[in-house]
């Protein structure tokens, strides 16, 4: 009999994307093309495809935490990442399995709005994500509108102010903070991460050209726990996660998926034979 092989694993703890390009279903793919094994709990269905959302059915708060309990009681998870979590009821079920669990290390994706612009957490879960579960991440990931949003405040216009608002969020007890440029203008794509014992970085790459942005956050976050749950550091999982979000980008601007904003291409890899 051949050796056993035991694979690093990462937890998702996020909603359906019932289109296949963000959600679980976008993690799912990241964990995969970058060699861990990917458990999941789902949080929300979505009726969704790149042009929008048109429905959302919440899973019963209860049920959230029977399926983190399920795969803690049998799994050894090396990673977690938090995605759309929909309400308060949700985030603290959620918060209350991470900490039953100790599921760490945690990347927490604040999840609020869909790339099409719909709402995915509700207003009166901000304050629960705000309070209770960023102080658990050893790092965070929102985006320009979601770092304003958690400060209650204007979006950063600039590196500067991108720090300055990391910092703010910073105080509210994660260990890390990644603000991502995506979202912003000109030529490169910047991204800043703040930690509590070391420099700020910068990371910046060429932006690219592409109506496919559709689960940009959610392959991100998922590809910073999968390379922390290979056993890197911080700071290099957040700079392969770019990396890798960078070349599906890249590779997926040429696609054609649904009529709307179209996925980024996760399998690129696969299909390119390259290694990540």
């Amino acid at each position: 009999m051949a050796e056993a092989v035991a694979l690093p694993i990462a937890l998702t703890i996020a909603g359906s994307d019932s289109s296949g390009g963000a959600g679980i279903q976008a993690d799912l793919k990241t964990f995969t093309v970058l060699g861990v094994y990917g458990a999941s709990v789902l949080t929300a269905l979505t009726a969704q495809n790149t042009r929008g959302v048109s429905a959302i059915h919440p899973v019963p708060p209860e049920f959230v935490a029977q399926q983190i309990d399920a795969v803690a009681a049998d799994l050894k998870i090396c990673a977690t990442k938090t995605g759309m979590l929909n309400d308060r009821a949700t985030v603290l079920a959620v918060v209350e399995g991470l900490r039953r669990h100790a599921l760490n290390p945690l990347v927490v994706d604040p999840v609020m709005v869909a790339t099409s612009g719909d709402m995915l957490l509700e207003p009166d879960a901000v304050d629960a994500v705000r309070r209770q579960l960023l102080p658990l991440a050893d790092v965070i990931t929102p985006n320009l509108a979601e770092a304003a949003r958690l400060l209650g405040t204007a979006e950063a216009v600039d590196v500067a102010e991108m720090k300055t608002q990391a910092r703010a969020l910073l105080a509210l007890g994660p260990k890390a903070v990644l603000i991502k440029g995506g979202h912003g203008d000109g030529a490169e794509a910047i991204d800043v991460l703040v930690m509590r014992d070391a420099a700020p970085m910068h990371l910046a790459l060429p932006r690219i050209a592409t109506p496919n942005t559709h689960g940009t956050g959610c392959t991100m976050s998922a590809a910073i726990a999968a390379h922390l749950a290979k056993g890197e550091s911080l700071a290099e999982a957040v700079q392969g996660a770019k990396r890798f979000v960078h070349a599906a980008l890249v590779a997926g601007a040429t696609l054609k998926i649904g009529g709307g904003s179209g996925p980024v291409d996760h399998l690129f890899p696969i299909r390119d034979g390259r290694k990540t």
